[in-house]
């Protein structure tokens, strides 16, 4: 006769999955516990409540990884995903976080900002409920609110979400892996370079946009590329996956222009890195993109317009490219530190 096993004998399947959920959670509000205990002698400058995902991922974790890059630079200790006892002020992103967790900690009495993305209905396409239970948060927890454009701050309004105190600070790029390069190939005798790029493969970041690039531009006239997780199949792009930063700023710096194509995009990061390397934009006229664009790039509504805005583009590349003009990483910095109430530690 075979002898019972016990549960770690037979491995979490023979466990059922309602169970699971439940001593998940009580080891999570175990070690939270724990932590929060072993913390209250400790101290930082800021406390940052983000659950990061490992390079290459989404703009979201490359912008934050950049953030505490340039706090770290400026001498400022960043703790991630707990408050110690002497931290006056934590920042925690959007829904991407443990909130039991936060809300434990956050009784110490820091000061609580919260960067908002979206609104994600808006910006995925569908309503999962996830806006409002962003907004539950934010009236449980902040004391301020960050948005990243004046798109999102206006959108979250016009669906009926107020958040706490709301400030618009744009996201900023790493200078030191993203920037211009210091010489270009001409364009005489060859094709013109149009690149895009993606981490997310949801068909709002221009699937429609790039397949019409993909049918109808002149191969003999222009070369596409995209970067990332392709959101349709393509004949004519050449693919080359996600790519970590520093890869995927080497091959910006090879190309001419940048193509834009998302919907209710709040803040692209993408977009910031390719006008970083000094890549012009073509961009459809929706979510934040004009306010990061400005003059160094061409709108367009409709992907019928495209052949023409891409002539044009052609023609004034040099006068676009002069135009760019990108928020820096130490302004944007700056400006998180004025509203955590950290001015004085920079």
């Amino acid at each position: 006769m075979r002898s019972p096993r016990s549960v770690h004998d037979v491995g979490l399947r023979a466990v059922p999955q309602s169970v699971r959920r439940v001593g998940g959670r009580l080891v999570g509000r175990t070690r939270a516990e724990l932590d929060w205990r072993r913390s209250r002698p400790g101290h930082a400058d800021l406390a940052l409540f983000h659950e990061f995902a490992p390079a290459p991922s989404g703009g979201g974790h490359q912008f934050l990884r950049a953030l505490t890059h340039e706090l770290d630079g400026r001498g400022l200790a960043v703790e991630l995903n707990r408050i110690s006892g002497r931290t006056p002020a934590c920042l925690f992103n959007s829904f991407n976080f443990d909130f039991r967790r936060l809300r434990r900690f956050a009784e110490r009495g820091a000061r609580m900002v919260h960067r908002v993305d979206g609104p994600i209905g808006a910006y995925r396409g569908f309503d999962d409920g996830t806006d409002a239970r962003i907004a539950e948060v934010n009236a449980a927890l902040a004391s301020a609110t960050i948005f990243q454009s004046e798109f999102s701050l206006a959108k979250h309004r016009e669906l009926g979400f107020e958040l706490r105190e709301p400030v618009v600070i744009p996201n900023a790029v790493d200078p030191a892996i993203f920037h211009p390069p210091t010489i270009r190939d001409p364009l005489e005798g060859r094709r013109v370079r149009l690149v895009a790029s993606s981490w997310s493969d949801n068909r709002r970041k221009g699937a429609e946009t790039l397949t019409w690039l993909d049918r109808n531009l002149d191969p003999d006239r222009f070369e596409l590329t995209f970067a990332g997780r392709p959101p349709a199949a393509f004949e004519r792009f050449r693919v080359v996956g996600p790519l970590e930063s520093s890869a995927l700023a080497d091959l910006l710096r090879t190309q001419d222009a940048y193509i834009a194509p998302s919907r209710d995009d709040p803040c692209s990061n993408a977009l910031l890195e390719a006008l970083a390397c000094g890549l012009p934009a073509v961009y459809r006229r929706s979510g934040g993109h004009p306010e990061l664009v400005g003059e160094g790039g061409l709108p367009y509504r409709d992907d019928d317009e495209l052949g023409d805005v891409l002539d044009r583009l052609v023609v004034e590349l040099d006068e676009r490219r002069a135009a760019i003009s990108t928020p820096s990483l130490a302004s944007v910095a700056d400006s998180y530190l004025e509203v955590l109430g950290l001015r004085a530690a920079a």
